[in-house]
């Protein structure tokens, strides 16, 4: 297993990644803002899945394939933009005009949002990229099971992602009663529509550089 240094180094790297604003702190923010704290920590747990699953593939070689078939990045960036429009417009419909003025929006189902957090991360082929090129940097041949270092990486990685985005989650979900009820109770959905179709044309034109 990689000793202490190794562990705090890899921690100290991660501090500095995931306190810097991105795609996944955006998401996760705006589910918040939109549908209160408990849907941001099931995006988030959702979104940490898709790591370990990310860990496992760059354990077992398969994250190599993005680089050495060109055709299998693309292929995946764009069913991720695709599936990220697809949730702005379902998000942006479920925002619409109700029969009631007043009415809020429909409470989407946890199991969803969390599955929507999942694959959203799993169809992101940067994530793939990003842990290929980071862990390896602390994994010690020598020093025992290269997967379970991984593992235990993406572990250290999540605990942090957990701390920092929990305290955006609880940040976010501060603001949504300013926002909920009367003429602005769709304006989260429609701001988290938004965001997701950010996230599909940020994909679309990414590269793998």
């Amino acid at each position: 297993m990689p000793d202490m240094a190794t562990l705090i180094l890899f921690a100290t790297a991660c501090m500095a990644l995931t306190a810097t604003p991105g795609p996944d702190m955006l998401l996760i923010a705006s589910r918040s803002v939109s549908q209160g704290r408990q849907s941001g920590f099931v995006t988030l747990a959702g979104i940490q899945v898709g790591t370990y699953v990310h860990a496992a593939a760059a354990a077992l070689g398969l994250s190599q394939l993005f680089l050495l078939v060109p055709v299998a990045y693309d292929i995946v960036r764009w069913a991720g933009a695709a599936y990220l429009l697809y949730l702005a417009w379902t998000t942006w419909r479920s925002a619409g005009p109700s029969v009631e003025a007043e009415r809020m929006p429909d409470p989407t189902p946890l199991l969803l949002i969390f599955r929507q957090g999942l694959v959203t991360n799993l169809l992101n082929p940067k994530m793939a990229l990003f842990v290929l090129a980071l862990f390896p940097q602390f994994v010690n041949t020598d020093a025992g099971s290269v997967g379970l270092q991984v593992m235990l990486l993406a572990t250290v990685l999540n605990a942090i992602g957990l701390v920092v985005n929990g305290a955006v989650i609880l940040a976010a979900g501060h603001t949504r009663k300013y926002l909920t009820g009367g003429r602005f109770a769709h304006l989260p959905r429609y701001f988290l529509s938004a965001v997701f179709a950010g996230l599909a044309l940020r994909l679309a034109v990414a590269s793998r550089d």
